[in-house]
């Protein structure tokens, strides 16, 4: 019956696939021979095909298959007719690949289909108390587990049943449709275990899609927890992105229920954090009493070690009075009464503050520096100054004009304070400028602000301590040390004390509460040397000099690290890259651009530093490169497309333009 079914079978498609044959020769000319003429040529290739099989595929019979092409021939192997040898009419290297490309995405539905009905099935998996059946070939080649268990000589490779411990059946279930279908859908109740099961299984593009879940749905209240399911299983992005929010939202973490019951390693990791959002020391102060006060019993032997985390000499000297050392835990400490005296010597001393080495000194500093940047003013190939901005989204990676600013700068000064742009002083073309306009990211314009009290271009700029400082410059006539602070609640601005040394095209940002000079030039000579600048005494201060003297630099903050990057030696257009340690006053050479830029933008977005535009030498530059610290590596990335050199950039977040 088989062979019956499988003949009548071979006689419909050849049928339906070979042209009607010639009228037979005998002069048998009866129609009913003609209508039938493809069903009795079919019926001939069939048993010349069938005889073939019987006889083993002779040479001149049945069918076969030489040099890629297909011949059907007579007996005898005659050449002509139906069928014949085409070899006298080919050559023998012609060929077509036919490639159907929808094959896998027909062919894997009807084994899920196969699989529900269970045909075929050759592997059960035995997880808790289910059984999932499966095909051993479908597990190899879609999840990597089961492709080193059944392509390698383990035991389970010859096994009809396979056991898999600690897992959650459905999950498993899942997982294993995906293997079939592709799909897989993640929610709130099942994303842990389908995570933990795709770990384990090695399933990384579905353990990757549940971390991205997980990521998205950040709280105060969970995310403590997602951090530590996400360190179990190695997930970094998760664990990074969870430190991050932690950071960022420290104050609302701390009253969870999740957060009181964390260990002291936890805690002293988190206090410990050079990025908490904080308003004051004060806050962390009271965060850690807190904490041990909630089980006073077992966690007040971690005392002294909880409060070295917090920066003593950043308190007020009130408060440590009225909080701090009355706070009865404390007071019975002998070395908590020693950080209190470190922090009152650092008020009734200040003339060694800047010999102090201890992190304690220094400022907590959320890096929200994840968004847009802003590229104002700047210069065309010619050398004319413009008013053009444009922003740069780091996600699309995509270069869009903006607002412009309400006159010409190139040269000019940038700094983002409270979310707000502001692009101060500059140079348009005719004189060096002393004005100063502010961008509002939700109105989308750009007005003037209080003017400076110089003019200047190739200006420093910062923001610290929701204040604005301008550093040096040129005036048109000499190189300047003035400095500048703007108050906003006064809407002016007032000279502080000066530099040290008179600095145009100097490097100027704000780090762990200090405000850095660096480099730069005072019209003979071009400095190797900075100095930073103390707001608590309004006193400037040297540090170790760079490897490589500089004007024309940029400068810029990553984390508990200052870059340098490119600039003029006075015979040289740089490349060259430096990166300052605070702690211990040494500058060490880092991996050098990959062009030689002078007048460079440099900025720091998204825990990478950004050099944008700048001069070679020869010409003023579009292009963009970016520096991941991670792998001490420079790539380029998407070129402006409306400036050219000299620009001045700032970041503004993301959520807020």
């Amino acid at each position: 019956m088989r062979e019956r079914t499988f003949a009548s079978s071979v006689v419909r498609v050849l049928s339906r696939v070979l042209p009607p044959s010639p009228p037979r020769r005998n002069g048998n000319n009866n129609s009913d021979n003609n209508n039938n003429g493809g069903d009795t040529f079919a019926v001939e290739l069939l048993c010349e095909f069938t005889l073939s099989l019987g006889q083993g595929g002779g040479s001149g019979e049945g069918l076969r298959v030489e040099g890629g092409s297909k011949s059907v021939e007579q007996e005898g192997g005659a050449a002509g007719g139906r069928g014949g040898d085409m070899s006298n009419v080919l050559e023998d290297t012609e060929h077509e690949v036919f490639h159907q490309e929808d094959l896998p995405l027909d062919g894997f539905p009807v084994m899920e289909q196969i699989r529900n009905e269970g045909l075929l099935c050759d592997i059960k998996l035995k997880v808790d108390e289910s059984v999932i059946q499966a095909h051993r070939i479908v597990l190899a080649a879609t999840i990597p587990y089961f492709h080193a268990m059944f392509t390698n000589d383990m035991i389970e490779s010859k096994q009809n049943e396979v056991t898999l411990k600690g897992l959650d059946p459905d999950a498993v279930e899942q997982l294993i449709n995906f293997a079939y279908t592709g799909r897989i859908t993640i929610n709130v109740n099942n994303v842990q275990s389908i995570m933990l099961s795709s770990s384990f299984l090695q399933i990384n593009k579905v353990k990757d899609a549940c971390a991205k879940f997980l990521g998205k749905r950040l709280t105060p209240d969970n995310v403590v927890g997602i951090r530590a399911f996400a360190d179990t299983l190695n997930c970094s992005s998760v664990v990074k992105e969870s430190d991050r929010f932690i950071q960022k939202h420290f104050l609302d973490v701390s009253k969870s229920e999740e957060f009181s019951q964390l260990g002291i390693s936890d805690i002293i990791n988190i206090l410990s954090r050079d990025e908490l959002a904080v308003d004051s020391e004060e806050q962390v102060f009271n965060v850690m009493i807190k904490w041990v006060k909630k089980d006073t019993q077992i966690r007040c032997i971690h005392l002294p070690e909880l409060l070295q985390c917090v920066r003593m000499p950043l308190l007020t000297p009130q408060f440590i009075t009225d909080y701090v050392a009355s706070e009865i835990l404390v007071r019975s400490s002998h070395p908590c009464r020693d950080l209190i005296d470190e922090a009152r010597d650092y008020f009734l001393i200040p003339e060694r503050r800047p010999l102090s080495k201890t992190f304690r000194i220094r400022p907590r500093c959320f890096d929200d520096t994840v968004g847009y940047m802003f590229v104002v003013g700047g210069l065309t190939k010619t050398g004319d100054s413009v008013s053009t901005v444009e922003i740069f989204d780091p996600i699309q990676e995509q270069w869009r004009i903006a607002e412009a600013i309400t006159m010409q700068r190139s040269r000019v000064g940038v700094a983002v304070m409270k979310k707000k742009l502001f692009a101060i002083g500059g140079f348009n073309g005719t004189e060096r400028l002393s004005t100063v306009e502010m961008y509002d990211s939700v109105t989308k314009t750009w007005s003037k602000i209080a003017s400076m009290r110089c003019k200047r271009s190739a200006v420093g700029c910062a923001a610290l301590n929701d204040k604005l400082y301008t550093a040096g410059g040129y005036d048109g006539n000499s190189s300047l040390n003035t400095v500048e602070c703007f108050y906003p609640e006064r809407g002016d601005w007032f000279m502080i004390t000066p530099m040290m040394k008179h600095r145009s095209a100097a490097g100027v940002v704000a780090f762990q509460g200090f405000m850095y000079a660096i480099g730069g030039h005072d019209g003979l000579s071009i400095f190797d040397s900075a100095e930073r600048f103390d707001p608590s005494i309004s006193a400037w201060h040297p540090i170790a000099s760079m490897n490589t003297k500089r004007c024309r630099l940029g400068a810029a903050v990553i984390g508990d690290k200052l870059y340098v990057a490119g600039g003029y030696d006075g015979a040289t257009f740089l490349r060259s890259v430096e990166v300052y340690d605070p702690i211990t006053d040494v500058w060490t050479e880092c991996s050098p651009m990959k062009m030689m830029r002078s007048r460079v933008a440099l900025v720091a977005n998204m825990d990478k530093l950004w050099a944008i535009g700048g001069y070679d030498g020869v010409t003023n530059l579009s292009s963009v490169e970016c520096y991941d610290p991670a792998k001490n590596e420079w790539t380029d990335a998407p070129p402006m497309c409306a400036h050219e050199g000299g620009v001045g950039v700032g970041v503004i977040p993301l959520d807020c333009v």
